[in-house]
């Protein structure tokens, strides 16, 4: 699959704090990854922490939180990731799911999933 960028508004659970950024559409990162500086800002804060893999196989320990993500007309509260302050900003597929999309990797863009199973 190609790499691509996706508009988003990320804000904290009051909606006072927002903040308009580009990030990499990931489904191989279970969360979004933000650099924790910016989730700072915004007023979030961590809630837990917890392990995860990296894709060099390198094991981490990251702080995790709750922001809106809007995209569009789509607006959830989803889990994110503190990252370090000059990674990569992921768009990973716990949100994605939550908004209900999928990845069309041929068009290099983000669709609706239709009907959910339950």
């Amino acid at each position: 699959m190609g790499i691509f960028s996706q508009r988003i508004t990320v804000s904290d659970l009051t909606g006072k704090n927002s903040i308009e950024i580009d990030a990499v559409v990931d489904t191989g990162a279970f969360y979004s990854v933000l650099p924790g500086y910016m989730l700072r800002e915004l007023g979030v804060e961590p809630i837990d922490r917890v392990p995860f893999r990296l894709a060099d196989n390198q094991h981490v320990d990251m702080e995790i939180g709750h922001v809106w993500i809007t995209l569009g007309d789509r607006r959830r509260i989803t889990t994110v990731a503190f990252g370090n302050d000059i990674g990569q900003l992921l768009l990973g597929a716990f949100t994605l799911e939550g908004l209900e999309l999928a990845v069309d990797p041929k068009g290099q863009r983000l669709v609706p999933l239709g009907s959910l199973p339950v």
